[in-house]
């Protein structure tokens, strides 16, 4: 059972800057809620295949999830992947595909998440789960958007 939500931000830069925003994980202490830090698993520029570990604080404590890029189209689309059982949630896949469009200097960036492989309660609790992510992602954007647009 796949659980999905989507998130939909404009933000008042050309794609191309929302796109390079998104993949600069050294900019993330600007902008990301809860920001720890930062592991890069590889060097170089971000590409398909390249992986980092990425630690928040969230609900009072530390939590380290493993992403991996699978899909990169520059400037229109980025495929993220997180593998739950690498990380501290412990299962689960989550599927974070953005999706940017531009019309003049303003881009529409679209996320559309997936949510695979919960098991018990987690499953039992996905459509929740959902919001809760959703959620998250938002709150996620709004901050990048205010980043970008300074």
């Amino acid at each position: 059972m796949s659980i999905h939500f989507e998130v939909k931000r404009t933000i008042s830069v050309p794609k191309e800057k929302a796109y390079a925003g998104l993949l600069d994980l050294d900019a993330a202490s600007n902008w990301m809620q809860g920001f720890v830090g930062i592991e890069r698993l590889d060097e170089g520029p971000l590409q398909v295949g390249s992986e980092w570990k990425e630690t928040r604080k969230m609900f009072g404590s530390k939590a380290t999830e493993h992403f991996e890029v699978v899909e990169l189209h520059q400037p229109d689309k980025i495929v993220l992947r997180c593998d739950g059982t690498k990380g501290t949630t412990g299962k689960g896949e989550f599927v974070y595909t953005y999706y940017i469009t531009s019309s003049g200097d303003h881009s529409d960036v679209t996320l559309k998440g997936e949510i695979n492989g919960l098991t018990g309660v987690a499953k039992l609790f996905g459509k929740m789960m959902a919001g809760t992510f959703s959620k998250a992602c938002a709150k996620d954007l709004d901050a990048l958007k205010s980043y970008l647009e300074k």
